[in-house]
């Protein structure tokens, strides 16, 4: 007899109910841990898939229309019931993403500060009013809410992704489908349990997880949606746009892959650089669209920085579980190893030498080495490749002007990383690296502070009040004023 799941059996979220999947079909979800199910979930239908849009289009006639208190009464009222969750929560995120218990609190506060944040932030808002230069009319931008909104999320961070855009879709009075990873989609499936709890309006929220051809591409093509938003790679961004441009002109929000470049100069803090370079990378097991890929350090410290690193590395400790608190746990998915090992592979091949790591781990679990590789090739080809594990590929630079142009030698531009004494050497940086965010001597991330890339690394902005707008449309309207 087998033993009871974990988490048991999860139902989808459509219309305010729990259901099952029209079809009868489930869908198991792995630990990374121990490659063991720990629960399963309802795998969605077309048919489960056209009610929820119907159902999320009905639902925003009643949302938009709310008065903004009412409103976020309710945002409120599922915030401090995700409170009260917390630990179901952040243990839900340990066992489908084998996060350690530290790294899941990240998750959670994420969606909670989220709800906060844009509830405040929504109160700010005003009508504008334009001048009228012949004095004839009186004009006012007018934001409203604008309409359905798909999300599809990535797995590196359940929650905070979903908090990204469940926050300012709430506030603004959208609607929202929430498609989760069907590599992490546990977590998102209890935050429906928890709207049905507190039975929060009808359409408002949907999570369905479920096939590509049934599920992905029927909320892509449905002309019901006006905005769809994703977080995850590059490559799926593209998809999800030339699908839904099919139908209908909808709005895009994408935050894409990155290839950071961490930079660190001659005169840099080197305990500093190699703390954050090192954290960065064992942090969600280097699974992070903002985790620096491509370390350039100064010739003439780059044998320090390296030392820094490998002692890092070597004094991880990897595992699982609340009580044994590791550094660093497994990667999402087999397919996460075998693509981590062949990039290792192939910087060897490339002519990298391997300084630390480079292997998966034995036994279960799909747990990876931290590695640290020198390369002697800048513009080695494998430079290109977005690695999304706890793989640090570094090279030596002479100049200012030659790490330039290293750093932007790719077609992503989320996040880069800036290291020294200097402020004209940091103004430099900050003025000619073509990124969408350039953190000097240090790293933040928070709810108000906007998160954007540009190239190939996305459209728009999650988190800070940029986000808002994409849940918002925005009209003129024009009254011709009476003679006197």
């Amino acid at each position: 007899m087998k033993a009871p799941l974990k988490f048991g059996h999860k139902k989808l979220y459509i219309d305010g109910e729990l259901v099952e999947a029209s079809n009868g079909k489930t869908f198991e979800v792995i630990c990374p841990a121990d490659e063991l199910p720990t629960a399963t979930i309802a795998w969605a239908s077309n048919d489960d898939t056209e009610r929820a849009l119907q159902s999320a289009q009905k639902g925003f006639q009643h949302w938009s229309k709310l008065p903004l208190h009412e409103r976020l009464d309710w945002i409120d009222k599922l915030r401090n019931k995700i409170i009260k969750n917390s630990d179901l929560l952040r243990e839900s995120i340990m066992y489908e993403m084998g996060k350690t218990w530290e790294g899941s609190e990240e998750d959670l506060t994420s969606i909670t500060n989220s709800l906060q944040y844009y509830s405040e932030e929504i109160q700010k808002r005003n009508d504008i009013p334009i001048e009228d230069k012949e004095g004839t009319h009186e004009h006012l931008m007018v934001s409203q809410p604008l309409g359905v909104a798909v999300a599809f999320l990535a797995y590196n961070f359940p929650l905070l992704n979903l908090g990204f855009k469940l926050g300012p879709a709430l506030a603004a009075g959208s609607c929202i489908i929430i498609k989760p990873s069907e590599f992490s989609p546990l977590s998102a499936y209890i935050i429906g349990e928890l709207c049905a709890e507190i039975n929060f309006p009808k359409g408002v929220v949907t999570v369905l997880c479920g096939d590509l051809h049934e599920v992905g591409i029927p909320l892509c093509e449905s002309t019901i949606p006006r905005l769809i938003t994703m977080i995850g790679s590059t490559e799926t961004a593209q998809k999800l746009i030339a699908q839904s441009a099919r139908t209908s002109i909808k709005r895009y929000s994408m935050e894409c892959g990155g290839n950071a470049p961490f930079i660190v100069c001659e005169d840099a803090d080197m305990e500093l650089a190699v703390n954050i370079g090192a954290a960065l990378k064992i942090g969600n097991s280097g699974q992070i669209c903002v985790a620096p890929n491509r370390f350039f350090i100064h010739e003439s410290v780059i044998d320090r920085f390296m030392a820094g690193m490998k002692e890092k590395f070597e004094n991880a400790k990897i595992g699982f579980g609340r009580e044994n608190k590791p550094d660093m746990g497994p990667l999402a998915n087999a397919a996460s190893v075998t693509k981590v090992h062949g990039i290792v592979k192939e910087a060897v091949k490339q002519g990298g030498k391997l300084i630390y790591g480079g292997k998966p781990i034995d036994g279960p679990g799909y747990y990876f080495e931290p590695t640290a590789i020198r390369l002697n090739n800048n513009n080695a080809e494998i430079l290109q490749h977005e690695i999304f594990g706890p793989v640090a590929l570094i090279s030596s630079f002479k100049t200012i002007k030659e790490v330039i142009g290293l750093a932007n030698n790719t077609n992503a531009g989320l996040a880069s990383y800036v290291f020294s004494k200097n402020e004209d050497t940091l103004n430099f940086f900050a003025e000619n690296l073509e990124f969408g965010e350039v953190q000097l001597n240090g790293v933040k991330y928070d709810i108000y502070l906007p998160h954007g890339g540009v190239k190939n690394s996305g459209i728009g902005f999650d988190c800070s009040t940029y986000a808002l707008d994409d849940y918002l449309v925005t009209k003129r309207v024009t009254k011709t004023l009476s003679p006197a």
